[in-house]
């Protein structure tokens, strides 16, 4: 086949960013042996993304001394991202937190004490809020990075034991629209399919992901399938150019916050062409409006989606779309073998990221793009856990484990039964989101918050505003972590845990994949891992409160060791009891079958056998998905099931196109934009203590177009200001032509006061899912020197 000048630009491009994202080199294997005598490799999970990666940490006369992929997995078949490679260097860094930190007050010199003590402490400090102020002024706020078991215990404690909601997780940050997505377009949380698609597909619609740097292993397998089919098409809908729009056949580049309007003009364009799959959307969906979801016709849908033509789509996105790009896009998207969209942060952290997940999951549902092989809806999830441990396990305010309501009280029945507490115990309510949970901190209603594996003094929007409450002298604040990072500042105790391969446990990753990491080696001086700390501490607090049923919700696990045996109860207890006919039932994946999977098992799996195939690789789908043989209630290949859709059918959504919270106006003409990069990973409290990484990406700065900046005469290395109505930062320019013009970037993982871009951003929050809207605000920039020298920081 003649190979076009095009194809040949478009494989060049695959291979300089093959080489950004980082492929495996092949290594002389004399040298290897010589380098891995005495090493004992252990498998497990990357503490990173939420891809999933297989990995063997190499131990080495008791420390860690490198790591590889699994080459038999199924998530990275043995590759590893340049942030994955090197990770493991942090484990044993001089600023490991290895003893009970403890100060009266937050303007005190912190002092060692003994678990003991800090135990002691933290249960009195718990204790005497409930009892002066209530359940409701105590918290915890968890992370996406804790182990499934860890998460679980924590929530068990908090409700079934203190009464209290307030069950929040940095993953409300990140993720939450993509479940209400998911629950509202599917009627079940989490993807349909997986990564096999990715090797399946013709197209690839990614939108709002830089998956190059946030998911550079995934990227890989999407560059790999494109190398090896020219046929396959990219499309890129960004308003940056990144490194995941050089392999794009089409990089749509729009004014931020535009894309529902692109998404419903291509809706138009698959209606108006009659590139549908009728017969599909016919037998598995239904049309909705509304707040009250009232359910419409096809007919009423398209004279919705007849206001968005691709002309006027083109024009409110502004930019370098054309009508005819949307229409292109949209037909290579129809009318593919199999289409796989991606996206995450730059559609889900929107004033209104569950329309936009919505308006993705309708595109699949028209064209009968979904449930077969190379075709799927594919949320990306950034953290290792954000899946398994908080959405699955219970780690947010209105969810029990298992995908429960906390407002259903039948729900709420089955939970506490399963604890062995009283019927009634765990309150109907929901607790406080995590944006109100901190409004509630600033408040001084919340009087004692435990704030596990993150850090929101850096990770929140605004956050000088609830760095404010952190700072109250009576509000009484437990960290417990790996290093200092910006939120130890305002602890009053802080509490070391181990680290990965230094505990046993469970992360469920984005593909619904539930996979185990054994301890392997000893923490550092007195460090424990978080289930050992939640049971011993919930032991204490049922002694101070006199209360016998907070010491229920330990006892099944009292005396138990904490490197196998105690994850291991946790574990049966959360799956064989409380994911059991559920839709991510687990009953299969017991520590025994997950330790002979080279890539774990997904869900559903409810039998042994089922689990050790690997489990479902498609939901929905009969003759692979267990569940929907159960629940089936025709003789139709595809069975919906799940807590949200009592029709058990697919929902399209009639959603229009709406504008940020912020805009840009004449005192603040710019947008700002926030992300990854592939060097960092969130706060930099793990990569930042990697020398590899430091050295190559050691500070933030400001992405700025060449057009803008000629126009405010700066110059690469200038020192910019970057302000809004919240905050300012100082950064270095980065002039390309990467943002669209009237807009910068600038990531987000720089610890340094002047380069927090949480300062800057905006805290209003998606209506429904209340996640906040970090993508977009607006900003006046400005030149404030020339070139200075800087120097990374790290807490």
């Amino acid at each position: 086949m003649a190979q076009t000048r095009r194809d040949f630009l478009k494989k060049t491009a695959a291979l300089s960013a093959a080489s950004y994202v980082g492929m495996n080199l092949p290594l002389d294997k004399n040298s290897v042996a010589r380098a891995e005598e005495g090493i004992r490799w252990h498998r497990g999970s990357c503490r990173l993304c939420g891809v999933g990666c297989r990995v063997e940490l190499g131990v080495k006369n008791g420390q860690p001394v490198g790591l590889r992929g699994v080459p038999q997995a199924r998530t990275n078949f043995g590759y590893v991202c340049m942030k994955g490679m090197h990770f493991w260097k942090c484990m044993r860094h001089a600023d490991r937190l290895t003893r009970p930190l403890y100060r009266e007050k937050k303007t005190g010199t912190f002092r060692e004490i003994s678990w003991d003590k800090a135990l002691d402490i933290a249960a009195s400090k718990f204790a005497e809020a409930v009892t002066a102020h209530g359940n409701d002024s105590v918290a915890y706020y968890g992370s996406g990075q804790a182990l499934t078991e860890e998460t679980y215990l924590f929530q068990k404690v908090m409700r079934g034991g203190l009464q209290t909601n307030n069950v929040e997780g940095n993953p409300r940050l990140c993720m939450a629209s993509a479940v209400g997505g998911y629950l509202t377009s599917f009627g079940a949380d989490e993807p349909i399919g997986g990564y096999d698609d990715l090797e399946k597909a013709y197209c690839f619609f990614i939108i709002g992901s830089n998956t190059a740097e946030a998911h550079p292993v995934l990227f890989r397998r999407i560059m790999r399938r494109k190398l090896d089919n020219p046929e396959v098409k990219v499309i890129n809908a960004d308003p940056r150019l990144s490194q995941t729009s050089r392999i794009a056949d089409k990089h749509l580049q729009f004014k931020p916050g535009t894309d529902l309007a692109l998404l419903n003009a291509m809706a138009y364009v698959i209606i108006e062409e009659k590139l549908y799959d009728q017969s599909f959307f016919s037998t598995y969906a239904t049309f909705r409006k509304g707040k009250e979801k009232k359910e419409v016709s096809f007919d009423e849908y398209k004279k919705f989606v007849a206001d968005y033509p691709p002309e006027k789509a083109a024009r409110i996105m502004g930019g370098k779309v054309t009508a005819d790009d949307i229409r292109e896009v949209a037909r290579w998207f129809a009318t593919s073998k199999g289409t796989v969209s991606l996206w995450t942060m730059g559609i889900n952290q929107r004033k209104r990221g569950v329309w936009a997940n919505n308006l993705i999951h309708n595109l699949h549902i028209l064209t009968g793009q979904l449930l077969k092989p190379g075709a799927d809806s594919l949320s990306l999830t950034g953290q290792p856990n954000a899946c398994g441990g908080v959405r699955e396990g219970g780690g947010l305010c209105h969810i029990l484990p298992g995908h429960r309501l906390v407002k259903k009280e039948k729900l709420r029945n089955q939970v506490e039964e399963a604890w062995g507490i009283p019927k009634g115990r765990i309150p109907p309510k929901p607790g406080y989101h995590t944006m109100a949970m901190f409004s509630a901190v600033n408040a001084g209603k919340i009087k004692a918050i435990w704030i596990n594996c993150t850090s929101p003094a850096q990770s929140l929007p605004n956050c000088n505003l609830y760095n404010k409450g952190l700072a109250r002298e009576d509000v009484f604040i437990v960290c417990s972590d790996i290093f200092p990072t910006r939120t130890t500042e305002y602890a009053n105790l802080i509490l070391p845990t181990a680290f990965h391969f230094e505990k046993t446990g469970v992360y469920g990753c984005t593909e619904r994949r539930s996979q185990l990491t054994r301890k392997a080696i000893d923490p550092p001086g007195d460090a424990k891992p978080e289930v050992w700390i939640v049971r011993e501490w919930a032991k204490k607090l049922a002694s101070k409160l006199n209360d016998p049923v907070i010491a229920q919700c330990v006892k099944p696990f009292d005396g138990l060791e904490e490197g196998y045996e105690l994850p291991r109860a946790i574990w049966n207890e959360y799956t064989q009891k409380l994911t059991k006919g559920r839709d991510n039932d687990l009953q299969g994946a017991t520590y025994e079958v997950l330790e002979q999977m080279y890539d774990g098992v997904q869900w559903p799996a409810p039998t042994r056998a089922h689990a050790l195939k690997g489990g479902t690789v498609k939901k929905f789908v009969r003759g692979m998905d267990p569940m929907a043989d159960s629940e089936a209630t025709s003789d139709l290949p595809y069975q919906f099931y799940g807590p949200a859709h009592k029709d058990r059918k697919l929902w399209v959504w009639l959603r229009p196109q709406a504008d940020p919270e912020e805009m840009p106006d004449a005192e603040y003409p710019f947008y700002l934009s926030t992300g990854r990069i592939i060097d960092h990973w969130h706060t930099m409290s793990m990569t930042g203590r990697v020398p590899e990484l430091l050295r190559a990406n050691p500070y933030a700065y400001v992405e700025i177009n060449p057009n803008d900046a000629k126009k405010l005469g700066i110059k690469p290395g200038d020192m910019v200001e970057v302000r809004s109505r919240r905050g300012v930062n100082v950064l270095p320019a980065k002039v390309y032509e990467g943002p669209i013009e009237g807009m910068v970037f600038v990531y987000w993982h720089d610890q340094h006061p002047e380069r927090m871009i949480n300062k800057v951003t905006k805290d209003a929050i998606d209506p429904g899912s209340k996640e906040p809207e970090f993508k977009i605000c607006a900003v006046k920039v400005k030149r404030v020197s020339g070139p200075v020298p800087l120097k990374p920081l790290i807490v």
